[in-house]
């Protein structure tokens, strides 16, 4: 495998890789498994060998587990390592009961964060998601303290309207918006997408696969206990219609001799220089994969192909990132 090349985060922003690890699924989700830790902080150390220095978490991400974990892995690579960290959302028996975005929280979380990682500062420091309980202004006023403190690099924003990133970004420069954006899920482009360009702001892309859906690896019925039978669009109808409708994802990617996820990664990162795909991994097999997605090339037809049979409306029901 070769290095991942670097994209920019905002006009005057960090260089990191243009393909990010997101390391939800180290830790346990909505009250799963935990994942073989000894695997995922091996898959940490490869990533960060091929270049991929983009390490993205939560501090909610199995109540702090996933922060530790990541504190391990980066003991003695801290310079090699870019770390995101998203805030706010708030956890219990592993499951969302709400959000907490309180200046006096915020400085309370990323005193935690900093100590389960095991660093000084936090490279990228960003809102989970705002619900209105807390004024835009409140938030992204206290993270800016905390850059002022030297405690946090950049500001980050996530799951927001494009009239809360102009908000944000008028309060404080923001460096990157993370947002889950696929071909199953396209509602961005109409302006959350077009704002954060015109701002200059990067786009952390992630779910790229629409948990799942767009691998082509989706077996029915889904596990009873399977965290994805909460959201509509993998219930009933739906989820046979969707699972149909990612046949066209297979299909092609046969004939161009690729794996379906490759091709759902390839075309979110044509979307632009500026966007980078943050995929979700736990093992060091996925790497190979999802490294070779970066180099491929999805000509005109192809391009046209996928934004006809996943326009909008083309898949049915919500997931979280309607929530």
């Amino acid at each position: 495998m070769k290095n991942i090349q670097k994209i920019q985060l905002a006009h005057h922003g960090p260089l990191v890789s243009g393909l990010g690890l997101g390391c939800m699924r180290m830790s346990s989700i909505w009250g799963g498994p935990v994942p073989d830790e000894r695997e995922s902080i091996a898959t940490i150390h490869e990533a960060l060998d091929h270049g991929i220095n983009f390490l993205n978490t939560g501090d909610f991400y199995g109540a702090g587990h996933n922060e530790m974990l990541i504190g391990k892995a980066i003991r003695d690579r801290r310079d090699d390592a870019f770390i995101s960290v998203k805030f706010g959302a708030v956890f219990h028996n592993g499951q969302p009961i709400g959000m907490e975005l309180r200046p006096v929280s915020i400085k309370n979380f990323v005193n935690y964060s900093l100590t389960r990682l095991g660093i000084e500062t936090i490279d990228l420091y960003q809102p989970s998601r705002m619900d209105g309980s807390v004024p835009v202004e409140d938030i992204i006023g206290t993270v800016a303290d905390l850059i002022r403190e030297g405690k946090v690099r950049h500001i980050g924003v996530s799951e927001i309207t494009a009239d809360q990133l102009r908000q944000a970004n008028s309060i404080y420069p923001v460096t990157a918006l993370e947002i889950g954006y696929s071909l199953a899920d396209r509602q961005i482009e109409h302006d959350l997408l077009p704002a954060a360009k015109e701002l200059g702001i990067g786009v952390i892309a992630f779910a790229n696969t629409a948990e799942g859906l767009l691998t082509g690896e989706l077996k029915l019925p889904l596990a009873e206990h399977d965290y994805r039978n909460h959201f509509s669009r993998f219930q009933g109808k739906n989820l046979i219609h969707n699972v149909e409708k990612a046949e066209v994802l297979k299909n092609l990617a046969v004939r161009k001799g690729c794996s379906p996820t490759q091709l759902a990664i390839a075309w979110v990162k044509a979307q632009g220089d500026h966007i980078m795909p943050l995929v979700s991994m736990s093992r060091r097999s996925r790497l190979p994969e999802n490294i070779a997605a970066m180099d491929m090339v999805l000509t005109a037809e192809e391009m046209n192909q996928l934004d006809t049979a996943f326009a909008a409306g083309e898949i049915w029901g919500d997931t979280y990132l309607q929530r």
